[in-house]
């Protein structure tokens, strides 16, 4: 691994950033850092937020490791920086960034490959008062999920069962993006499936089966309590878990995804039928993370899976010559 680490150069840990999960990625970037630097790797922790991007050349780092989440940092924005200077970053390209972020954008992508994807509706700034949101669950039905379509870590989301709850459940939703996505609740199990890789070689990890307290699998949850059970051996029948990896890779492939990512879904209980949520294309490295625990299952550790991520950095302009 040493020579793998001396061949990577100097490497910017980009963590924090400005967006409304810069403190789980603090978390995330603190642990690939410790870890890139327990491989060999020389690995500096670089806050965007606190420095401009254009220090990056000026100090002469060679390619990136994005553990930035959320806006300016998951968006396609700044792998577009990254572009335009020049250094190999990890995970996906500028567009299929930005894609991936929008989750309303993603699901349209998503069905025009019929992919499952929960049904929804998009509430606009101009479309949020009391009678249009009155109007959702006649369509969606009740519970439904209400939320920003393009935060993550789920930030701003809120499960709707009432009526009376839909005028807050917007205007909280409304505070972090403004536009509202309103959609479907799958009643059932909550699994996330995790991938490595680029194109045809990409590769689905195993699925992880989440078990939170009363259903809530939400911000708090995720990242600062013990309460949240992972099942990874999932536990499904084998057919279940080889079709949601199937799907996951479908679903990662026509976003254009590359490097790595983490896909979310919801198997419907009544018939087991699963449906993508989203993708994420800069997962998250904490300790309550999911694509290490399933890069454990599959016999990779953290570190390797860190030093993985990192040697698969590139450009999009690199692939673009690369083809013939």
């Amino acid at each position: 691994m040493n020579t793998v680490a001396s061949s990577l150069g100097k490497v910017a840990v980009l963590m924090g950033g400005s967006s409304a999960e810069r403190e789980i990625s603090l978390l995330s970037g603190n642990g690939v850092l410790d870890a890139l630097r327990l491989a060999g790797v020389d690995a500096h922790a670089f806050d965007p937020a606190e420095r401009g991007l254009h220090e990056l050349e000026a100090d002469g780092f060679t390619r990136c490791f994005i553990a930035l989440h959320g806006r300016h940092g998951e968006d396609g924005t700044v792998q577009g920086a990254l572009e335009l200077l020049g250094i190999p970053y990890t995970g996906s390209g500028v567009m299929a960034s930005s894609i991936a972020m929008d989750k309303v954008m993603t699901k349209r992508i998503w069905e025009a490959c019929g992919l499952p994807s929960p049904r929804y509706q998009v509430l606009q700034p101009g479309a949020q008062e009391l009678a249009d949101v009155r109007a959702v669950p006649d369509a969606l039905g009740l519970p439904l999920i209400v939320k920003p379509p393009r935060e993550g870590s789920s930030i701003g989301v809120t499960k709707v069962k009432g009526y009376s709850d839909m005028l807050n459940a917007v205007r909280l939703s409304a505070r972090y993006d403004p536009d509202v996505l309103c959609e479907e609740f799958i009643e059932g199990e909550e699994v996330t499936c995790a991938v490595l890789g680029a194109g045809a070689d990409a590769q689905a990890l195993p699925v992880i089966r989440i078990q939170a307290p009363e259903g809530a699998y939400d911000y708090q949850n995720k990242y600062f309590t013990d309460e949240v059970r992972y099942l990874c051996p999932s536990g499904l029948p084998q057919d279940e878990e080889r079709e949601i990896q199937r799907i996951v890779l479908a679903a990662y492939q026509a976003l254009g995804c590359r490097g790595w990512g983490r896909a979310d879904l919801m198997i419907r209980a009544s018939d087991r039928k699963p449906f993508l949520l989203e993708m994420n294309t800069s997962p998250g490295m904490t300790g309550h993370s999911l694509v290490p625990m399933s890069a454990r299952a599959a016999g990779i550790d953290y570190p390797s899976l860190c030093v993985r991520v990192l040697a698969s950095a590139t450009l999009d302009h690199t692939l673009e010559r690369a083809t013939p």
